[in-house]
């Protein structure tokens, strides 16, 4: 924390905020992290009042799209204290992206003491309510002022937060999509890139004008192959095992779906990672052996799907009858909030007493 200049906020607009009715993405709380990279390493380290940020037109960013970004979420513990979880895993996927794009990497260390840093300015602004917490949003991007497609030598990382309610409050409705693809293989499909979900924007569109909530995409190549959803990776429960698309270079490696492997394998569950096609999903409904689909992602945490329609073939689930996804939500929010056993080591607390 030594290395991060702090200058706090004479007008916090807390008091502002209802927290019993949270919009998601709407609400920005006191402070955000900001470092600058000078083509040689990081600098200007420092957690300033949240604010605008002015760029040049010809950033490099805006035209050729060097932009990553993670997602995260804070708890709070009965003391009062902010909880990471995982941050680690954040930190390493961040990097993973960085390397994708051609960007530096941040230094994990850092990143963990950023989060700490504006945790403890900010740790007023997490939530009690169940359901709730505090969203994290750390992202880099291209800053040269240059006009010509090649890797900025220049970059800025920056992390700001939020106060959040559920991301979806209803079970969803998927369409399999046909025409558009989100990944390739060989592609970005694994870095959590900006260009990768403004591609994503028209299929949704189209989705919700046929009246479902996201899209769920297929593989470039046959359209047979289920990958993932807009917003979140997918579970299936076939004949009371859990299924999960393997991740083969096209996938999100999501933080979460990774922790509802391991937290469903402590319960006693059997979850496979393996290629799943659609004919496989319609025959298990057709069959009655699709009890279960769900999402699994930092915002949506686990978001039950209720419909997913295929060419002219409409799945409906009754989600009244899922054990498997609010047995996961009870678990991730007790670990997120320091009221479950953290046996994996999941938890990085940040006590408010320490010195900022």
């Amino acid at each position: 924390m030594s290395d991060i200049k702090i200058t706090r906020t004479t007008s916090s607009h807390r008091s502002e905020v209802d927290f019993e009715n949270i919009p998601f993405g709407k609400i920005f709380t006191d402070h955000m992290f900001v470092a600058t990279y000078d083509g040689d390493k990081w600098t200007d380290m420092e957690i300033i009042p949240f604010g605008n940020l002015t760029l040049h037109p010809a950033m490099l960013a805006i035209h050729y799209g060097q932009s990553i970004f993670e997602g995260m979420k804070a708890g709070i513990s009965r003391d009062g204290d902010p909880i990471l979880f995982r941050p680690e895993m954040h930190a390493r996927r961040l990097n993973n992206s960085a390397r994708r794009l051609c960007m530096p990497e941040f230094p994990e260390d850092m990143f963990i003491a950023a989060l700490e840093g504006l945790l403890r300015l900010d740790h007023q602004w997490i939530p009690t309510k169940k359901g709730s917490s505090l969203y994290i949003r750390p992202f880099m991007f291209a800053t040269d002022e240059f006009i010509g497609v090649r890797p900025s030598d220049t970059y800025k990382m920056i992390i700001f937060t939020q106060p959040v309610g559920p991301y979806y409050r209803e079970p969803v409705k998927l369409l399999a999509e046909k025409k558009y693809i989100r990944a390739a293989m060989g592609g970005t499909g694994e870095a959590k890139a900006a260009g990768n979900y403004a591609g994503s924007l028209l299929p949704a569109k189209l989705a919700k004008e046929q009246g479902y909530d996201q899209v769920l995409w297929l593989d470039a190549r046959e359209f047979k192959y289920i990958q993932e959803v807009g917003t979140m990776n997918i579970f299936f429960v076939i004949d009371d095992v859990v299924v999960t698309p393997a991740t083969t270079g096209t996938i999100l490696k999501g933080i979460t779906r990774d922790t509802f492997i391991q937290v469903l394998r402590d319960e006693g569950y059997k979850v496979e990672e393996r290629l799943l096609t659609i004919d496989e999903v319609e025959e298990a409904h057709r069959d009655g052996k699709l009890s279960e689909v769900f999402g699994a992602g930092t915002a949506a945490v686990v978001a039950k799907v209720s419909e997913i329609k295929h060419m002219d073939n409409v799945m409906k689930i009754d989600t009244e009858a899922f054990k498997v996804a609010p047995l996961l939500f009870d678990r991730i929010d007790a670990l997120r909030n320091g009221v479950a056993d953290d046996i994996h080591g999941w938890r990085h607390p940040v006590p408010v007493g320490a010195e900022v």
